[in-house]
């Protein structure tokens, strides 16, 4: 944690470096000594140090300053850091200035000049006031601090990708804590950039203004560029499957890289708590999964590019190439596609405008919070689904889970529907579609159809989480790789028609169980036609699919 800091303020060079020598000798140990050599700069300074978040002890001010006497800059300074020792250093003919200023302006002691020796004039009563400053001091937050707004999409965007990129930040609702007085404090150091929302704030004192996730990743070092420009392995996807794949591939020596659109995860690194996962008796988060993942694949040496994306591949020769969205290309000998699927988007009037603001697909784990005592609307009754409604009661006054059937049991398992019948404050609604959404500048209202009953009923919402089943992202494998008709790839068997390998297929074998119809591209987890999608057959997938990698490899 930095140490807490001393500024002292004198126009006065030599008076300047004979205090800050002295509180130097005495107090360097504990904290931070700082100079400046006018109250102007001292000021500017002070927000500076506001913005890091830093923790100011004690304000050490000379009376007879050109422009801004020591009482003014004290006054000043008090309002960005209230809880900070004020001092003045006073010639003598300033000290009935000085104990006016104790009764009029909240200074907590003066100093006279000189002060020789300091351990009489000076530390003893220093002492006393860091004593009492540290009695009542609690260390602030160290690390990145996030500024927007709730209904900010953006600002939902950079949480989100924070939270999934397990990286700790504090988020601050400008709006909500309009009326924190340290939050105030902030907002007036920050001055007019305070409202290019969302605003990032880093330990160093850096900021980025209408942030976005790759700019944050850059500053906070996640990697996003490929170290060499050819792999054994490369990876397109960070899910369970892609995951799986990557820490077998890379503890059996394979040089292996992974590719990942957002966060390492997944989908099911978004899952509140995964309960039927073996070896987890008691359950764990889809974030804690991804966590140890990750761990594990980089002790083996896996390169995690995050986030990145593929946007293209081809082939040459035995090479496979990758093309990512920023340009940069990458090869390798064997590629594999785990990417996934991705939440179908909900149809209705006002859905789209409000996505971000009320609006959300998917729903992590620390969204929760933010909706304690509402009302929150889960639309869809898959696990996801259920694993998200559990997690937001625990939270929100009532949670009502929209299903167009008439019941969950065909499409969740029996375990969470056995828990959401145990929640008081859970509801199902069956027979119930969106119809529409409303509200200005985010969710107020959403209209429900009642298929049983063909009406709409019209219902107050501010939160609507939406798991609709999925599809897979794969528009830019088109015309290399087959798919079926909802964009699944296809392997294996199923490529072979009639007994007749693909068209274009040059080895003399057919494709292997989790092989595309082009030689050396596998696909694995919910991507892959035919896939059941849970994580653990996700993480068979992607472990049993390096044993093909190998058998490729060794004819390459």
């Amino acid at each position: 944690m930095p140490k807490p800091i001393l500024l002292s303020v004198d126009d006065d060079s030599d008076v300047l470096r004979a205090i800050e020598r002295d509180l130097r000798s005495q107090y360097g140990a504990e904290y931070r000594v700082i100079g400046s050599d006018s109250p102007e700069g001292a000021l500017d300074l002070l927000k500076q140090l506001k913005v890091r978040n830093d923790s100011v002890a004690l304000l050490l001010a000379d009376q007879r300053m050109p422009r801004m006497d020591g009482v003014e800059f004290l006054q000043e300074a008090m309002g960005i850091f209230p809880d900070a020792k004020r001092a003045l250093l006073t010639a003598y003919a300033d000290t009935n200035a000085a104990i006016s200023a104790i009764n009029q302006a909240s200074i907590n002691y003066f100093f006279l000049k000189p002060w020789d020796p300091p351990t009489e004039h000076l530390y003893p009563q220093l002492d006393d006031l860091l004593d009492d400053w540290q009695a009542s001091f609690h260390p602030t937050f160290q690390g990145i601090r996030v500024l927007g707004t709730r209904w900010s999409p953006r600002s939902y965007e950079l949480r989100d990708f924070l939270a999934r990129n397990h990286v700790p930040y504090q988020w601050i609702d400008v709006e909500l804590s309009a009326n924190d007085p340290e939050t105030k404090r902030l907002l007036e150091a920050l001055g007019p950039e305070a409202t290019n929302i969302p605003v990032v704030l880093f330990p160093d004192g850096t900021k980025l203004l209408e942030s976005v996730p790759a700019d944050v990743a850059q500053k906070v070092g996640l990697r996003t560029r490929a170290q060499t420009n050819f792999y054994d392995l490369a990876i397109v996807g960070g899910g369970p499957a892609g995951l799986a794949a990557a820490v077998y591939g890379a503890s059996e020596g394979l040089h292996t890289v992974m590719i990942e659109r957002e966060a390492p995860g997944g989908q099911a690194g978004m899952s509140s708590r995964i309960e039927n996962y073996l070896g987890f008796p008691t359950g764990l988060s889809g974030g804690d999964l991804a966590r140890r993942a990750v761990v594990q694949a980089r002790r083996f040496g896996v390169e995690i590019l995050a986030p990145q994306e593929a946007v293209g591949v081809r082939t040459e020769g035995s090479y496979r190439i990758i093309k990512l969205v920023d340009g940069d290309e990458i090869s390798c000998h064997a590629l594999m596609i785990a990417t996934g699927v991705q939440w179908r988007r909900l149809e209705a009037p006002g859905i789209d405008r409000l996505q971000g603001a009320g609006i959300y697909y998917g729903g992590g784990a620390a969204e929760a919070l933010s909706y304690k005592g509402e009302i929150v609307y889960v639309v869809g009754g898959a696990n996801s689904a259920g694993q998200a409604a559990m997690n937001f009661a625990r939270y929100a006054e009532r949670v009502v889970i929209l299903v167009r059937g008439e019941s969950l049991s065909s499409t969740m398992s029996r375990y969470l529907i056995d828990q959401i019948q145990e929640t008081p404050n859970i509801q199902l609604w069956t027979h119930a579609s969106v119809a529409e959404a409303h509200g200005e500048t985010h969710l107020e209202e959403i209209w429900v159809l009642c298929s049983d009953t063909n009406k709409v009923e019209r219902v107050p919402a501010s939160a609507m989480f939406v798991f609709i089943g999925a599809l897979p992202r794969t528009d830019w494998l088109a015309n290399v790789v087959e798919r079926d008709e909802r964009g699944f790839l296809l392997t294996g068997p199923d490529l072979m028609r009639d007994g007749q390998r693909p068209k274009g297929w040059t080895l003399d074998r057919d494709p292997f169980l989790l092989e595309t119809n082009v030689p050396g591209i596998f696909a694995v987890g919910d991507v892959r036609h035919g896939s059941i999608k849970r994580v653990a057959s996700g993480v068979g997938e992607g472990s049993v699919a390096v044993q093909f990698i190998h058998q490729y490899l060794s004819k390459v």
